[in-house]
């Protein structure tokens, strides 16, 4: 896709500091991530499918990706815009996409966990809350408190 300003396709690399600025301003960077960004790549790779919007002057303003089985099931996830061009549909059309890619593969159980506030957002892509179900996280402190010895 292309509207003259921003290029939105699938993506099998990106450029590293992009990536970082964009974890930034989500805030789902960690300082600890800078002592080895090597994960960066396997992220892109190791993602069903990954999404990424480009400005004119090749600078990655947005991205995306989908993990999954690849058959049955999947999430998308790490949808962001950077702030200053946030309100121009780029976050709709990686999100787009990504569906896309996914539903051509068969796969057409898809879901995501909302960050608050962006509930509207996805739910015209038709997105809806699952009623009944809770999303939940491992607190991996509480896991080992338990007895759990993860690898």
């Amino acid at each position: 896709m292309d509207d003259g300003e921003i290029k939105v396709g699938l993506a099998d690399g990106v450029p590293e500091e992009d990536f970082i600025s964009l974890y930034k301003e989500a805030g789902w960077w960690s300082p600890e991530y800078d002592a080895d960004t090597s994960f960066i790549e396997a992220v892109v790779a190791g993602s069903a499918a990954f999404a990424a919007a480009f400005s004119a002057d090749g600078r990655m303003v947005g991205m995306g990706r989908a993990v999954s089985d690849g058959c049955s099931d999947a999430y998308i996830q790490d949808v962001v815009v950077a702030r200053d061009f946030r309100g121009k549909g780029i976050g709709r059309r990686i999100e787009r996409l990504l569906v896309e890619s996914l539903l051509e593969r068969g796969i057409d159980w898809i879901g995501l966990i909302a960050e608050p506030g962006s509930a509207e957002f996805h739910s015209k892509l038709g997105f809806a809350a699952m009623e009944g179900h809770a999303p939940m996280k491992l607190d991996l402190d509480a896991f080992r408190r338990q007895g759990g010895d993860p690898l």
